[in-house]
Order: C-alpha cells, then sequence, then structure tokens
C-alpha cells in the first residue's frame, strides 16, 4: 500500500496464527490503521491479497453510528448473523397472519439463534458491560445519551460479543480508566482466537501480546514477545547488519585497491576473483527508518516555594453527588502526583478546582455545584497546564508557529523553530493553521508551548492521548527529571509507575492521600481489600 511517493509497506507476507496475540506497532503516520482497514476488509490493497477468518471483531471508530439504538442492541450488533435473524424473527412474529412459509422460516431462525447462542445474549452482553465498568441500568440507555468514553466502552464490547475467531482493536484502551483497562487485559489473555492490536501504551502491549508485528522499514516485521522485547531485537538486529555492513564495506576497499593496482598488469585472473568477490560482498540494502524520536525537556524559570500546593478540609459534589470530601494535605516542591480512579470519578474536577484558586487565566468552577476548604498556592508558583481537551486551548485561525511565539515573545524565530523541531515540526510543518493540526500535532505542540513557557508547576490532564510510543517515553524520561512538581492524570501504567511519588485516588467519593511509589499503592490497596 502506498500513497503517492509514500511507501507504507510492499511485498508483506505475513500470518496471523490462532492464539497468538499481536501487537501492530510503529509511529503515527507509519500505517497502522490502514493495515488495519486492509485485514478488516473495509479497504483493498493494491496489490496481494488478504484472507480472513468468516467471524470478525472489530472496533468501530465511528462513535455516533449507533445513537438511535439501546446500548445491550448496540453490542448484541458485534455477531452480525444472530442479530440479522432476531430482527427477522421479530417482524414475523408481529405479523397477525402468519403463512406456512413464515412458520418454516421461523424454524430456521430458532436455529440460528440457538447456534449463535441468542438465547443468553442479553446477559452475555450485559457481563461485558460490566466488566468495562458500564452500569446494569445505562444498557436499557440509548447510545446517544452516553458520554464520549462510555460510547467507546460499547463498542469495544461490541467488537467482542460473540466469541469471534479474529479480533482487531484499534487503540481500544483509549479512553478507559486503569480498572477497565485491567479488566480488558485479563480478558484478551484468555482469548483463545487471533489478536491484532494497535495500542501506544506499552504496559498494555507487553502484558497482552505475544508478538508485535512492526511496521518500519516499508514492511512488516514480526517479533515474538511483548513490545519491549521487540525494541531490543530489532535493535540488535539493526545493529547487527550495521556491524555487518562496515566489515564488508572494509573488505570491499580493500579488493577495489587491489583491482585498480592490477587491472592493466599480468594479475587479469586475480583480478577478476577479486571482481566476483566485490559483488559476492555487496552489503545488505538498510531501508531508512520511519521512527521519530520527540525531544522534551522541561525547564522552570524559576523554583517555587518548598511548599507549591497546601490543601485544607477541600471538598465538591455535583447536587447531592460527593465527588471528594475533606481533602487535607500539604505537598512539597518536585513531587509527582499521580491522579487515578474509574472515568467520571471526578479527576479533571479536582484538578479544576484546584487551578480555580491558583494563579493564571484558568475557568472559576463554572460547572461545580458545592463545595468548601482552602486551596493555598506557594510562593512563586507558575503552573503550566496541558488540559484533556486541549485543542480548546489551542486558538484557532493561528500560524502554530505564531500561536508558539505568543508565550514568549523574546524567543527569536530560530528558537521557536527549534522547539517546533524538536517536537518533530520539520520545515514548513511549523507554518501549519492551528485549525489543520491532527491529534497528535496538537499535543505536540502543547509540549512545545510548555517548554517555551518554562512553569515550575505542571498539571497535565491525560497527556498521552493522541501519542505514539516514542512521544509517551520522551514524556516519561522528561517528567522523570523534571525539578518542578507535577500533577499527573492518566491511564499509561507505565507512566504512573516510573514517575509517580504520591498517588491521589478517588472512588465513589471516597479520596485516598498516599506518600509512595504506584508499586507500594497497589501492595497497600491488595492488602487493605484482604
Amino acid at each position: 500500500m502506498r500513497f503517492g511517493a509514500k511507501i507504507l509497506f510492499e511485498e508483506v507476507t505475513t500470518a496471523f496464527q490462532p492464539g497468538r496475540r499481536f501487537g501492530l506497532t510503529g509511529p503515527n503516520g507509519a500505517g497502522k490503521s490502514t493495515f488495519m482497514k486492509l485485514l478488516s476488509g473495509e479497504s483493498e490493497p493494491q496489490k496481494g491479497n488478504v484472507f480472513k477468518p468468516g467471524k470478525l471483531g472489530v472496533i468501530s471508530q465511528n462513535q455516533f453510528a449507533y445513537d438511535e439504538f439501546r446500548v445491550i442492541d448496540t453490542v448484541i450488533m458485534g455477531n452480525k448473523r444472530l442479530w440479522a435473524a432476531l430482527q427477522e424473527r421479530e417482524i414475523l412474529y408481529d405479523k397477525a397472519d402468519m403463512t406456512d412459509e413464515d412458520g418454516i422460516r421461523l424454524g430456521e431462525l430458532e436455529g440460528v439463534v440457538g447456534e449463535e447462542d441468542g438465547y443468553s445474549a442479553d446477559s452475555d452482553a450485559a457481563i461485558l458491560l460490566q466488566g468495562l465498568g458500564i452500569p446494569d441500568e445505562v444498557s436499557e440507555r440509548k447510545m446517544s445519551e452516553l458520554q464520549g468514553g462510555q460510547k467507546v466502552r460499547v463498542l469495544l464490547a461490541q467488537a467482542l460479543f460473540g466469541n469471534p475467531e479474529a479480533l482487531l482493536l484499534d487503540e481500544p484502551t483509549n479512553h478507559l480508566d486503569l480498572d477497565s483497562v485491567h479488566w480488558l487485559e485479563t480478558f484478551l489473555n484468555s482469548y483463545k482466537g487471533t489478536l491484532i492490536v494497535i495500542s501506544h501504551d506499552r504496559h498494555f502491549l507487553n502484558s497482552v501480546c505475544t508478538h508485535i508485528a512492526d511496521i518500519d522499514y516499508e514492511t512488516i516485521i514480526t517479533y515474538p514477545g511483548g513490545y519491549d522485547d521487540m525494541v531490543l531485537a530489532k535493535t540488535q538486529v539493526r545493529a547487527r547488519i550495521e556491524a555487518d555492513n562496515l566489515q564488508r564495506q572494509k573488505k570491499i576497499a580493500q579488493l577495489q585497491d587491489f583491482v585498480q593496482k592490477f587491472s592493466a598488469g599480468t594479475r587479469a585472473s586475480q583480478v577478476q576473483s577479486r571482481k566476483k568477490e566485490m559483488e559476492r560482498l555487496q552489503t545488505s540494502d538498510l531501508s531508512r527508518s520511519n521512527i521519530a524520536r520527540p525531544f522534551i525537556k522541561f525547564h522552570m524559570k524559576r523554583p517555587s516555594g518548598r511548599v507549591p500546593l497546601e490543601v485544607k478540609d477541600f471538598s465538591r459534589a455535583y447536587d447531592t453527588n460527593k465527588i471528594f470530601s475533606n481533602f487535607t494535605g500539604m505537598f512539597e516542591r518536585g513531587e509527582k502526583i499521580a491522579v487515578l480512579g474509574r472515568n467520571g470519578a471526578g479527576k479533571t474536577t479536582l484538578i479544576k478546582a484546584l487551578m480555580a484558586n491558583g494563579p493564571g487565566p484558568f475557568d472559576k468552577e463554572p460547572d461545580l455545584a458545592s463545595g468548601g476548604g482552602e486551596v493555598t498556592w506557594g510562593h512563586e508558583v507558575q503552573i503550566g497546564y496541558f488540559a484533556q481537551d486541549h485543542r480548546e486551548t489551542i486558538t484557532p485561525g493561528m500560524i502554530a508557529h505564531e500561536w508558539l511565539h505568543q508565550f514568549d515573545p523574546q524567543a527569536s524565530r530560530e528558537e521557536i523553530r527549534g522547539v517546533l523541531g524538536q517536537m518533530l515540526f520539520a520545515g514548513e510543518e511549523g507554518m501549519k493553521p492551528t485549525e489543520a493540526l491532527s491529534g497528535g500535532e496538537a499535543a505536540r505542540l502543547i509540549f512545545c508551548r510548555l517548554m517555551l513557557e518554562k512553569p515550575n508547576f505542571l498539571i497535565m490532564d491525560e497527556p498521552t492521548n493522541h501519542l505514539d510510543l516514542e512521544a509517551i517515553n520522551a514524556l516519561n524520561f522528561a517528567i522523570q527529571k523534571y525539578e518542578g512538581t507535577v500533577i499527573l492524570v492518566t491511564h499509561d501504567e507505565d507512566l504512573v509507575a516510573d514517575t509517580a511519588t504520591r498517588i491521589w485516588h478517588l472512588d465513589k467519593g471516597v479520596f485516598t492521600n498516599f506518600k509512595g511509589s504506584y508499586e507500594e499503592f497497589q501492595a497497600t490497596m491488595a492488602a487493605n481489600a484482604k
């Protein structure tokens, strides 16, 4: 498959065997989603063939396609044969006068319903929805009534419904909280068919995948093991080929020397043998890797005071729905705080409520109904904010370069271009209109802003959405090395495990303020649950 002069992959022959779970990796733009469309039959290859099983589970990318249907029905639609039989059966039963032919057809349809486990379809669908954090009462609602994150989980349940022979999942962990991700990992690890999944969550890939199919060098190479195993093997293979090529080049240079010296002399037979040896030693052709690694480094203009944030008896609620209450704590400069909890627990509400009382032009809690307590921001605190809906913070109708320059008017054109280059805006890409930026480009532009502003307190709400694995790894290292204070809302388990020194956990109005690593927090929670 190619687009114009850009080759995504060519002459690829590969097989995805039953019982194996494949992670499909490669940087943004490598062709992962395109390859998934080829496998599902949504697109046709420009050359070659794709052979697939009869039952294929595919997560729908259109969140609005099922808005007129009940949640439970949307899930059952994942088994197309069963759903068609159920719909036709209902039409026949609604007939006032049923013919003999209708009776025969009903018998055939009942056979299909039985073969497809249709008599337990509602309960099977409900179990899937419960596992993904969708309460029973929601299953009777229409899809149009659900929030975006809930819709994604219902569509995931649709793909999983009916025990398909192969599952194609494109970014299934997007919008899922950690509890739902853990459930999905357990579910997929017990899945007996073929799984092919695109994900930018390294921990998820390492937990689920038995193999990695990596799109790079204009081809697809399959490696055994998880993501980390693939990176190691890929690096070793590349290094081995490069070292082998270096040795060959040295040998070829020596042979060329001999040929040039004696080609006109009496040693013609030796010259010919040297030429043949040179042909045999031709170096292996190494296609250029399409992996691009951004460079993120957060500096501070000046440090904050020793205690940048203090909270006392802090509470918030919507009507009678308690989000958190009596939150008290004093936090020191340099702490890395991960905010965890299920979707809808109030993580974004918490950080917005904190910022509303802090320095900077942030919203003053227009949507929060009630609450009390004290929030005290420390001396010289400067907040750098990465919003969950970060597109709202980027002004439309501007050029990316000019939008960025307003945050450091003293910066030269070269400095701005340098920061953009660090975040992979090459050449004229920094001149893109802000409204034309993709999700990944918009996220990278926000990081450019934070690097220019040099705040001493970073608040990031789901910063890894739309980032590829290389960018997530770069963010991970940047947060670890940052000397300021961080509040981080994320469902990326590796990011939490590698960076957090404190955990804030929200669960049904109960707020846990735990000082320690994510590993220590998990151990404490497990011990308390016994």
